[in-house]
């Protein structure tokens, strides 16, 4: 789950099984004890039906719950735009950050770091689709060092500059579930 709009829909499913959560926030759900057999099967295919799906392999949930946690720092938390995700991840997922690392890259295909510039880009499309701030508001905003290192970067990941992109009107934008 990764908006407020997921966080409903897996609540809603729940609700339709009659499966009351301990909690539901962005990338987990708890579900009491009590729950049936026949009760997680249905709710598997419900959630299969709207693009999700329930994880039992802990070696899922521990990305599942890195990838929420770099989703919040970068969409969500315009307190501190300059993050150290190694120490972030190692301290709330209570890990290593060279094991956390290594799982990542093992089973997503990419690293962690490439995951988060790949997050940033997506944050940089949604400011200059908003046109509220300037260019190097966004890049200081999104933890960049300079206009250039932004522009660098965004141009190697999507083959534009954040100009064209912006004149494009934002049409190459991907949900943050999809990068």
């Amino acid at each position: 789950m990764v908006c407020d709009r997921c966080i409903l829909v897996v609540k809603q499913e729940l609700e339709k099984l009659h499966i009351v959560p301990s909690f539901v926030v962005l990338g987990e759900a708890e579900i009491p004890d009590d729950t049936t057999a026949i009760q997680l099967q249905e709710l598997h295919k419900n959630l299969a039906g709207v693009g999700f799906e329930l994880l039992d392999d802990n070696r899922k949930k521990i990305i599942e719950k890195m990838k929420t946690i770099i989703i919040e720092h970068v969409h969500h938390d315009d307190a501190d735009n300059k993050h150290n995700f190694s120490d972030i991840l190692s301290k709330a997922l209570h890990k290593d950050y060279s094991y956390l690392s290594a799982l990542f890259s093992e089973v997503e295909s990419i690293t962690i770091e490439k995951y988060v510039i790949n997050q940033k880009i997506e944050r940089v499309k949604e400011l200059l689709v908003y046109d509220e701030l300037s260019l190097s508001e966004i890049a200081y905003q999104s933890g960049y060092s300079s206009v250039a290192h932004l522009s660098g970067q965004f141009k190697k990941i999507t083959g534009l500059t954040p100009s064209h992109f912006k004149k494009m009107g934002g049409v190459r934008r991907r949900p943050l579930d999809k990068i």
